[in-house]
């Protein structure tokens, strides 16, 4: 089954769907249930419809011999074995888990900057300078992986809540240290002791020199962040107007 829901399922499954994931139930759980009880639908409605219904009372009879939504509901939500790790333990999937990603791309960045520097740059003093051949393309792959780690780790923690309708105190959390973490970051590098020695790469952190009294630092954050939550808050706000059209179209 594919990772979006097929237009398939009844509009009355998206109440239960919507409620299922707020309450944590994983998704891959959710589209199984949901499977589930599409098909013992059309299953009852094949029953009502032998026994003389038309179609609409049909279905109408097996929407209620399925059971309430708080019924359906409760089957799944009561199981916590099948709730995701975000609902679990929201501060490992927001707060750990992005700061291990990110350290990790930024391990392989620093990488890429230091073999870069002992094999194309051997004996300079610093990787920063002009370069051309193809050690233009390797040295971009780790520039490119340095400075949109934290936009895309950011993207991942806003589809991870969006996709989970979840709660965005610990979303945001995450967004801000990651923000805050790529606003504030800096690599330092030290040259070789010999001409024939490899030099140093490492990163720190600081704020940087002011910018209207404000660290230049902050304000690099607050752009990563923007950057971070705009597809998050879109969809929110373009998810409304769809969860109000769908409850309006079951309402008739």
């Amino acid at each position: 089954m594919s990772n979006a829901f097929p237009n398939a399922f009844p509009n009355a499954f998206y109440e239960l769907r919507e409620r299922l994931l707020r309450a944590g139930v994983a998704p891959r759980h959710v589209r199984s249930y949901l499977a589930e009880l599409a098909d013992r639908l059309a299953d009852l409605t094949a029953e009502e419809e032998r026994a003389g219904r038309s179609r609409a009372d049909a279905e109408a009879a097996a929407l209620s011999r399925l059971g309430t939504m708080d019924e359906l509901a409760s089957r799944r939500i009561e199981h916590r074995q099948l709730q995701s790790w975000s609902a679990r333990a929201p501060w490992a999937m927001f707060g750990l888990a992005p700061l291990l990603l990110l350290a990790a791309a930024w391990l392989v960045a620093c990488s890429i900057l230091w073999s870069g520097w002992k094999i194309f740059l051997p004996g300079s003093a610093t990787p920063f300078i002009r370069t051309d051949g193809f050690s233009v393309f390797y040295f971009g792959v780790g520039r490119l992986l340095y400075f949109n780690a934290p936009l895309l780790i950011g993207w991942g923690i806003g589809v991870l809540a969006a996709r989970q309708r979840l709660r965005m105190l610990w979303p945001a959390i995450g967004m801000v240290l990651i923000a805050l973490l790529g606003g504030t970051v800096q690599v330092h590098t030290s040259p070789p002791a010999s001409p024939a020695g490899a030099g140093h790469v490492s990163l720190g952190f600081a704020l940087g020199p002011s910018v209207q009294g404000i660290p230049d630092g902050l304000l690099h954050a607050l752009v990563i962040l923007t950057l971070e939550a705009l597809p998050f808050v879109l969809w929110r706000l373009l998810s409304r107007p769809v969860a109000s059209l769908r409850l309006r179209m079951q309402s008739h």
